[in-house]
């Protein structure tokens, strides 16, 4: 496993720390996911309680282990390189598909929103992938989540289509975007 630290943004944007969940986070998921409407709008499971939030954790882990899922906890970085405040989540998925692609996601807390936390998180996690040697990567968003659009495009993922809705996981069609190292 591996942090990933982001440097403090020219614009004053605080310096970040990617690094993966811990079991020790469970509260915290809970307070920031409880009672967001838009981050239980965007995403396909919302943790309510620390069971589920128990749940999700072990499902992050065990990503790690298979080395098929890589979830980052993004978070302000204290120096030097303590955890500060949970502002979200990012993740590579499927990254054992062989064929050199690999699928990012990712949702910010409220208080996260319009600070410019996504547009570098996920600009750090793609150079950490194709660091990894991936080649492609794609990012998937509901065509309604204009924000999810928005950071895509400021990241280099271009519009590659338009995808169907497929129930119950996408409940809307959604915007394919592709970046290639």
């Amino acid at each position: 496993m591996s942090d990933i630290v982001v440097r403090a943004a020219a614009d004053g944007g605080q310096a970040l720390l990617l690094r993966p969940w811990r079991p020790e986070d469970a509260a915290e998921l809970v307070l920031v996911q409880r009672g967001d409407a838009a981050l239980r709008r965007w995403t396909g499971a919302a943790v309510d309680d620390e069971p589920a939030a128990v749940r999700w954790l072990a499902v992050q882990a065990r990503g790690w282990e298979t080395g098929d899922r890589f979830a980052f906890a993004v978070r302000t970085a204290e120096a030097p390189f303590a955890d500060g405040e949970l502002l979200g989540h990012i993740v590579l998925k499927n990254a054992r598909s062989g064929d050199g692609r690999a699928e990012v996601g990712y949702w910010t807390a409220a208080r996260a929103r319009g600070r410019g936390v996504a547009p570098r998180a996920l600009t750090a996690l793609t150079e950490w992938a194709f660091g990894r040697g991936l080649s492609r990567l794609e990012l998937l968003h509901q065509m309604d989540n204009t924000a999810s659009c928005r950071v895509a495009v400021k990241c280099g993922y271009e519009p590659a289509g338009v995808l169907p809705a497929a129930p119950p996981e996408f409940p809307r069609d959604g915007h394919l975007h592709v970046r290639h190292a």
